[in-house]
């Protein structure tokens, strides 16, 4: 079954000059080699069309032939027909020729080829000649050989260009994937840089609003405590410019690969004193167990984290419980429940990212998050993430 073509590359003046300079140069050794053998002092009329109309044909076949790619079949039949009354076409009509053959469409040049063969032989018998004429098959045998060559040939340059065709389309497709491939690493990296920034940003900068608010409601404050209110403001804002340090440091590139400490469990003592500090009841009694890996360790203190800091926002006076619990080989329980708002006061500004966020880190540690509110009153956050036991999964 022959193949379907494709569009061809358009040829420079030079390409087409070289090509068409062959053909013409094949054009005048079969010229000579029959106006070599004409009888002499010959008043044969044939003759007379051997110097003026045989030339005349060539020329028009060779003008034709500057259209074989755009017109590749109907190009080639009609130089070939057209080269049965000229020798001197012979080399237009194999350009055609080998111009189809690239194509690799084998039953059109399979068709053209045969005509070729047979247009030599009827040129062959034009024109008078001196001695006895050449054996027919010694003529199909030449012809033969040489339409096979331009074809063989032709074929062989059809491969080629389709193989560079093919290596430059999966180039360009490469290119093209590779850029797809870019562009989603670009977002992803976006959301990791939001998820951070929320998580190390969002607690500290909630925790001085709320002071803030505090702050600038209790206008019957003792000075003393409006002074530690404004100290933690100051320390608090101190803070958040420290932690929004270490975030982009870990965004940018670092020359020895390092990144700052990420928080573990072993923080959540630490956090659990700051929210107490800002007025917010919270229970928590660290749980005497093994350390799970960092990337589990890591994603329960954002989840105590985010807790916490909608807690104050949203549940002013309500009093926290926090739990932590588990084991290797069975996963690890984290649960924030408050008890619900105990004042009425207006929450400061939420991005409304923090929960969406919290629930992409826990599905990236193979875990499952919870957030509901409680029947009893409050709002219930919890999450599931495995711990799996050592040597778990590895062969």
């Amino acid at each position: 079954m022959g193949r379907v073509s494709v569009p061809q590359a358009r040829l420079k003046p030079w390409q087409h000059g070289w090509r068409l300079v062959v053909a013409v140069v094949i054009g005048l050794l079969a010229w000579v080699s029959v106006a070599s053998k004409l009888p002499p002092d010959s008043e044969d009329p044939r003759i007379g069309w051997l110097i003026f109309g045989d030339p005349a044909v060539a020329a028009g076949c060779l003008v034709a032939a500057m259209w074989r790619r755009r017109y590749p079949l109907t190009v080639a039949t009609g130089v070939v027909v057209a080269s049965a009354v000229s020798t001197l076409a012979a080399g237009a009509a194999l350009l055609v020729l080998g111009s189809l053959a690239t194509r690799r469409r084998p039953l059109e040049t399979s068709l053209i080829g045969v005509a070729c063969v047979a247009t030599a032989l009827v040129t062959d018998s034009l024109y008078p000649r001196t001695g006895e004429p050449d054996p027919w098959w010694m003529l199909l045998t030449v012809a033969s050989l040489a339409t096979g060559i331009v074809v063989a040939v032709g074929a062989a340059i059809g491969a080629r260009r389709e193989e560079l065709r093919s290596l430059r389309e999966r180039a360009e497709s490469a290119e093209r994937e590779q850029t797809a491939r870019a562009a989603e690493a670009r977002i992803v990296e976006r959301h990791r840089i939001a998820r951070e920034m929320h998580d190390v940003l969002a607690h500290r900068v909630s925790l001085v609003a709320m002071q803030a608010g505090v702050l600038g409601h209790r206008t019957d404050l003792p000075a003393e405590q409006a002074t530690v209110l404004a100290r933690g403001i100051a320390d608090g804002a101190h803070q958040a410019l420290e932690e929004l340090r270490d975030v982009l440091g870990v965004l940018r590139a670092n020359p020895d690969g390092l990144e700052p400490p990420q928080p573990s469990l072993a923080n959540l003592p630490a956090l659990v004193a700051d929210a107490r500090a800002l007025g917010v009841a919270v229970t928590y009694t660290p749980d005497s167990m093994d350390s799970p890996p960092d990337l589990v360790a890591r994603t329960a203190y954002r989840i105590v984290q985010e807790g916490l800091t909608n807690a104050g926002k949203h549940a002013p006076g309500a009093e926290v419980v926090v739990t932590v619990e588990g084991a290797e080989g069975e996963g690890l329980r984290v649960t924030v429940r408050d008890s619900g708002a105990a004042r009425g006061e207006a929450p400061p500004p939420s991005s409304g990212f923090g929960l969406l966020g919290l629930a992409e880190r826990v599905g990236l540690a193979g875990g499952e998050l919870d957030h509901r509110a409680d029947p009893g009153g409050g709002f219930v956050l919890s999450a599931w993430l495995p711990w799996p036991a050592r040597g778990e999964g590895s062969e």
